[in-house]
């Protein structure tokens, strides 16, 4: 006598769905370094200011203080250490999301792109409020200028968008052989300790010295933003162009992986893990 009717959802309850789907996720992914949401934010302040402790201690004793830009040391420093640690963060966070054999995905509204999508904002949260937090206490203690912020903050932006595009790539192959993707990865991620550029300047290299590092988009974006945050730096051999393409064919790449790795998926592969 009684039936009850499936009423589809519309487009604006899907969205909202999906948005606080992710909103979860994205505290979720944030509190997976620690159970606390603010321990995990304080840990990664604690880790970007022993990376620009560490590099200021390598200019000073290895003497290469002069090759950096005319203006604050620290801030030349912190702008290569902010832009690698956003990649790198975001890369692993990506590469690590639950995949489709997680028990996470045992739930209707739950899938990988969502789960892609917190771990990569998760990580945009923390990275970006550990910079605000770092960089007001540096402009209390000694006040600075950044000369375009807004510009800045987009080359942050790319830098998390390269993040996220490299590791769809790495999420898509790791069911596949994850030994082999976590070498790769960790490969990567030690390289661009050195690729990225973020010990010198573009402008200063000679020319077959930049070709080692030329094809490496996190070194266009770190030497753009010097660009944007010094007045008396103008980059010549570096454009935007070039990592924001190159990052937008990764990221069709990684999610056509990820769609083929999902429909070719067992749950076995989970097993293997």
């Amino acid at each position: 006598m009684f039936q009850s009717r499936s009423v589809s959802p519309t487009m604006f309850g899907s969205a909202v769905t999906i948005l606080d789907l992710t909103y979860h996720g994205i505290v979720r992914s944030v509190r997976k370094m620690h159970g606390n949401a603010l321990m995990s934010i304080l840990i990664n302040i604690f880790q970007a200011v022993m990376f620009v402790l560490v590099f200021f201690l390598m200019f000073e004793i290895l003497g290469m203080r002069s090759m950096a830009i005319r203006g604050d040391f620290l801030l030349y420093i912190m702008t290569g250490v902010f832009m690698y640690m956003t990649h790198a963060k975001t890369m692993a966070a990506v590469s690590n999301a639950e995949g489709p054999t997680s028990a996470m995905m045992q739930h209707a509204p739950m899938n990988t792109i969502i789960a892609i999508l917190s771990a990569a904002f998760g990580a945009l949260y923390v990275q970006v409020l550990s910079l605000f937090a770092i960089l007001f206490v540096y402009y209390a203690i000694h006040p600075f200028t950044v000369e375009q912020p807004v510009a800045a903050m987009g080359m942050l932006i790319l830098a998390w968008y390269e993040g996220m595009a490299l590791g769809m790539i790495f999420l898509a192959l790791k069911p596949w052989h994850p030994p082999t993707v976590e070498i790769l990865s960790s490969m990567y991620q030690r390289a661009n300790m050195i690729a990225s550029g973020k010990m010198f300047l573009a402008n200063s290299l000679p020319a077959h010295m930049r070709d080692l590092f030329d094809w490496n988009p996190l070194f266009h974006i770190i030497d753009q933003t010097r660009g944007f945050v010094f007045l008396n730096y103008v980059p010549r051999y570096s454009s935007v162009t070039y990592p924001l393409i190159l990052c937008t064919v990764f990221l069709v790449i990684g999610l056509l992986g990820e769609f083929y790795t999902r429909r070719s998926v067992s749950l076995s592969w989970g097993a293997r893990r």
